[in-house]
């Protein structure tokens, strides 16, 4: 069995930025006890968080997350500012060893990434690839294009293959064009007919969150929300291995 979750983690922050919430944060992914952890929005550094929050990590978010549960983690920094960056990470509790980070922004705008582990998973390679869409349909468009053509060029087609992030699809109209290009599945799809309702935390209506898989079978799966935390539910899925 393989336990999978994705979560946007805001950064560290509840909604509406109120307050920290990392340590939190961290154990409600122990909680998840998921073997691969697909983070959305991770702080990998900020100048000036440690100085106005007394409890705010001296290490990137991503790794302070990790330690202990996950030896094993990647980042790839995709939004750029004064004052720190920001982007998607993967932790594993099997090896990682491959990364590579793709910039797939659609506009000067939005920066956004593609974060791809390849991992050892009891002597099998499995693919991960993170993402995080843009707020825009046509953005997405291309992003989901950028998407396919580097799955293809980098991901052998027989290969086990996990997609996973905030894909911001609130409409639904990325799945078709990634079952039909890559032979993935969306999880939700499989177990109840359509994707996760995970936005906003508290009471999800929209479905903006999607795991998708390609070699396994889905076991089960199910949204885990958390109030206070961030303003997205996370998504769980076990899966075996073919």
């Amino acid at each position: 069995m393989l336990k999978v979750a994705t979560y946007n983690i805001h950064k560290g922050f509840s909604p509406l930025n109120r307050r920290v919430v990392l340590h939190e944060l961290r154990e409600r992914l122990h909680e998840l006890n998921a073997d691969i952890v697909f983070l959305q929005e991770v702080q990998g550094e900020h100048a000036h968080h440690a100085q106005q929050h007394a409890d705010y990590p001296d290490m990137p978010q991503h790794e302070f997350l990790a330690d202990p549960f996950w030896l094993h983690h990647a980042y790839g920094m995709n939004s750029v500012y004064e004052a720190g960056h920001h982007g998607n990470a993967i932790l594993s509790r099997f090896p990682i060893v491959l990364t590579h980070n793709t910039d797939v922004s659609a506009h000067r705008f939005e920066q956004r990434g593609l974060l791809h582990c390849e991992i050892d998973v009891e002597g099998r390679r499995v693919h991960c690839l993170c993402t995080h869409f843009g707020l825009f349909a046509r953005g997405r468009r291309t992003q989901l294009q950028a998407l396919i053509d580097y799955a293809q060029t980098a991901v052998p087609a027989d290969a086990p293959l996990l997609i996973a992030g905030d894909f911001n699809d609130w409409r639904g109209k990325l799945s078709a064009g990634l079952d039909t290009a890559l032979g993935v599945q969306d999880v939700f799809c499989l177990q109840h007919g359509k994707p996760a309702r995970s936005f906003p935390s508290a009471l999800p209506l929209l479905k903006l969150d999607r795991i998708y898989m390609r070699g396994f079978d889905l076991v089960q799966c199910q949204v885990r929300g958390g109030r206070n935390m961030s303003d997205h539910a996370a998504l769980l899925a076990q899966l075996r291995k073919r």
